[in-house]
C-alpha cells in the first residue's frame, strides 16, 4: 500500500461523458484514450486522481465492476470545500484528460455476508451504487437500501433506483433540510439482523448510525467517509506534534492535517484513504488530548490512538509514537 499521494502512479484517462445526476452532482465517465482495458476494481473502490486544479482527490467508483472499459464517478460541487470538487465540476470538459491512479478499496463488501443493509446520504450513494449493481448482476445476497437526501431533486441515480430491479429493495427518504424530519433509523437498527451494514454519507448520518449500532456484532458495520465536513474544518486551529522517537516537533497549521504537516517535514507515515475510514494511518498517542474525527477507533481506543489523516488536537500539543 502506498504511503501517500506523491507515490501514486498516474496515467491519463479521457473524460468521455459528463452527466447531471442531481442538484450540484455531476456524473463523470473516464476511458482509456486508446480504448484499452482499465485496471479492475471491486465494489466499494475509490479512484485517486488529480483534479484540473492540481489537487489529489479520491472519488468512489459507482459503475458495475464488470465494465472493464470505463470508470464512472460522481462529484458533488462543494462551494465550502477546498476547491477540488469545484475544479472537477466547473473546469472539466468532455475530451479533457485527467491523471488517474489505479483503484483502491477500503470499503469492500464482506465476502461471506448473507445479507446487506446499505445506508447512504447525499453523495454517499456512489460506492453503494457499485455494490448494488454488482449484487444484481451476480445474483448475490439480498440487500436493502435506505437513501436519505434533502429532496427528490438532490437524489443521484433516482431514476435507476425507481426501476424494477430495485423494487422492494430501495427506499428513499427526503427531509427538505429540516433536521426534525430526519429519518429515524432506530426501528431498523434496534435488533441486529445478521446483515452487514455499509454506510456512507454526511458526518451526522454516519455518527447516528454508529451510535445506534454499538450493540451489533463486531466487524458487521462498515463506514466510508469522504473526509471532514467543511463546517467542522472552519473551527480548526494550529497546534504542534512531538515525534517521540526522533524528538522532532512539527507545527500543524489550521489548514493542514497532521499527515500533511508530517509529509511537508519530510516524514512518510503510512496512509491510504485519508478520510478517517480505513485505519491505515493509526498512530499511538502518547500524550495530549486528541479531537477524534475518524470512523475506525472505538471509545476504548481513543485515549491511546489517533488517525492522523483527519483528527486534530484539543490540547496545544500531541506526542506521537513516531
Amino acid at each position: 500500500m502506498n504511503d501517500g499521494p506523491d507515490t501514486f502512479d498516474f496515467a491519463d484517462l479521457a473524460v468521455s461523458a459528463m452527466t447531471p445526476l442531481a442538484v450540484d452532482i455531476v456524473g463523470i465517465e473516464l476511458r482509456d484514450p486508446a480504448g484499452a482495458i482499465l485496471p479492475s476494481f471491486a465494489p466499494g473502490a475509490h479512484l485517486p486522481l488529480r483534479t484540473p486544479g492540481g489537487a489529489v482527490r479520491r472519488y468512489s467508483l459507482c459503475n458495475d465492476p464488470r465494465e472493464t472499459d470505463r470508470y464512472e464517478i460522481a462529484v458533488k460541487r462543494d462551494a465550502a470545500g477546498r476547491g477540488g470538487s469545484i475544479s472537477m465540476t466547473d473546469d472539466l470538459r468532455v475530451g479533457d484528460r485527467l491523471p488517474v491512479a489505479a483503484p483502491r478499496n477500503e470499503f469492500a463488501l464482506h465476502p461471506r455476508a448473507k445479507r446487506f443493509l446499505f445506508i447512504a446520504g447525499g453523495i454517499g450513494i456512489t460506492p453503494i451504487m457499485a455494490m448494488m449493481r454488482h449484487l444484481l448482476a451476480t445474483e448475490g445476497p439480498r440487500f436493502d437500501l435506505h437513501y436519505c437526501t434533502r429532496s427528490p431533486a438532490h437524489a443521484a441515480f433516482a431514476n435507476e433506483l425507481a426501476a424494477a430491479p430495485y423494487h422492494g429493495r430501495a427506499t428513499l427518504h427526503h427531509d427538505d433540510g429540516d433536521a426534525a424530519r430526519a429519518f429515524d433509523f432506530w426501528p431498523i437498527l434496534e435488533k441486529p439482523s445478521g446483515a452487514h451494514i455499509h454506510c456512507c454519507g454526511p458526518r451526522a448520518l454516519m455518527d447516528a448510525v454508529r451510535d445506534m449500532t454499538g450493540h451489533w456484532p463486531g466487524g458487521s458495520v462498515h463506514f466510508e467517509s469522504f473526509g471532514v465536513d467543511a463546517a467542522l474544518r472552519r473551527t480548526d486551529r494550529p497546534f504542534s506534534v512531538l515525534l517521540a522517537r526522533s524528538n522532532d516537533r512539527v507545527e500543524v497549521p489550521a489548514d493542514r492535517s497532521i499527515l500533511e504537516a508530517l509529509r511537508m517535514r519530510g516524514h512518510a507515515p503510512r496512509s491510504s484513504c485519508e478520510a478517517g475510514s480505513c485505519g491505515t494511518c493509526r498512530t499511538t498517542l502518547l500524550a495530549g488530548e486528541a479531537e477524534h474525527r475518524d470512523f475506525v477507533l472505538g471509545e476504548h481506543e481513543r485515549a491511546g490512538q489517533i488517525m492522523i489523516c483527519v483528527s486534530r488536537a484539543r490540547s496545544a500539543e500531541l506526542v506521537l509514537d513516531l
